[in-house]
């Protein structure tokens, strides 16, 4: 009965492998690659300014923005500037107001996200947008 649960154990997970185990430790080991967590900040700028040039519907601009965003890092200027022009090219005024909505939640302060607005106020002037707060103070 033992033999049997040990093979159920190995078809349900293919990646375990046995190991030489210390007293006291699991038996298992389970491999995954680590390449992702490898990459630069640099290439993941480069990576997401390239993707949201080539992003051509809202459906993968928001795609975009969702990755993008769930990584622990609050993304460079470059592409935040990438992904508003994406936004406004598919039309969306609404996921370009969003972007500045995940800037001020990722930043660990208003000065952070100050000087977010003030390095895109160029960029934001050229496409006509406004932030939330903005919205909400004009009306």
């Amino acid at each position: 009965m033992a033999s049997r649960m040990l093979t159920t154990a190995l078809r349900a997970r293919p990646a375990a492998a046995f190991r030489a185990a210390a007293p006291g430790t699991s038996i298992f080991t389970r491999y995954s690659s680590s390449a992702h967590g490898q990459e630069t900040f640099e290439s993941f700028t480069e990576r997401y300014v390239e993707f949201f040039k080539s992003a051509q519907d809202l459906f993968e601009v928001q795609r975009g923005l969702n990755n993008c965003f769930a990584h622990d890092l609050v993304p460079a200027p470059s592409v935040v500037e990438a992904a508003l022009r994406a936004a406004r090219r598919v039309n969306d005024y609404a996921t370009a107001v969003r972007i500045f909505e995940g800037i001020k939640e990722k930043v660990e302060n208003k000065q952070q996200y100050q000087a977010y607005l003030d390095e895109l106020k160029p960029v934001r002037e050229e496409l006509g947008i406004e932030t939330k707060e903005e919205l909400y103070s004009s009306s």
